[in-house]
């Protein structure tokens, strides 16, 4: 595996792209804003809280892409500069074939089929370039939208898995042998 050159994919709507030190003010949005955050428990040293949080976390997730740990793209609209979201595989298996996906979009753009083009985009490019057996998805029980989401794109619900590090959490796993696209 390898994300060198990074992977810029575009979609009929959208480019997803590296995420750059530029964007720091949308990533601290992103990682601070209470709807955005409102399903999302993140241990006190994981919290983004200002310029220089933000700039780490920034420089922490451009690292492990040159380890090819995680990849993270920012979602921008077709044509426009500033990302409005991020989507990511990380916390990849030993043996790269299992990882996980997260998420997460701006107020202003979601319900408007954003996060489903970014999310096939990607379950796409994981299947198919990285060669996955399978992706996961860790959301909230209450997270109504992130469940309808990974539902829609044929995640299912593994009820006898538990989190470890979130009871709240519930795990949805996609296989690629179970992927029609």
């Amino acid at each position: 595996m390898n994300f060198t050159p990074f992977p810029t994919i575009t979609t009929e709507n959208l480019t997803l792209r590296a995420v750059e030190e530029s964007d720091w003010e949308i990533i601290l949005f992103l990682r601070s804003d209470p709807t955005v955050t409102a399903f999302i428990h993140r241990p006190e040293n994981r919290k983004t809280k200002n310029q220089a949080d933000v700039l780490n976390f920034i420089r922490e997730r451009q690292e492990d892409l040159k380890q090819n740990t995680c990849i993270v793209w920012g979602i921008a609209l077709k044509g426009e500069p500033d990302i409005i979201g991020t989507i990511c595989l990380w916390n990849f298996s030993e043996k790269n074939t299992i990882a996980e996906i997260g998420y997460d979009l701006h107020p202003e753009f979601q319900g408007k089929g954003i996060m489903s083009e970014s999310l096939q985009t990607v379950i796409h490019f994981g299947f198919k370039e990285l060669q996955l057996s399978k992706i996961e998805a860790y959301t909230h029980f209450e997270n109504n939208r992130s469940i309808h989401l990974l539902e829609k794109h044929g995640f299912q619900h593994l009820k006898d898995r538990k989190d470890e590090g979130n009871e709240a959490n519930r795990i949805f796993e996609l296989k690629n042998s179970d992927w029609m696209r």
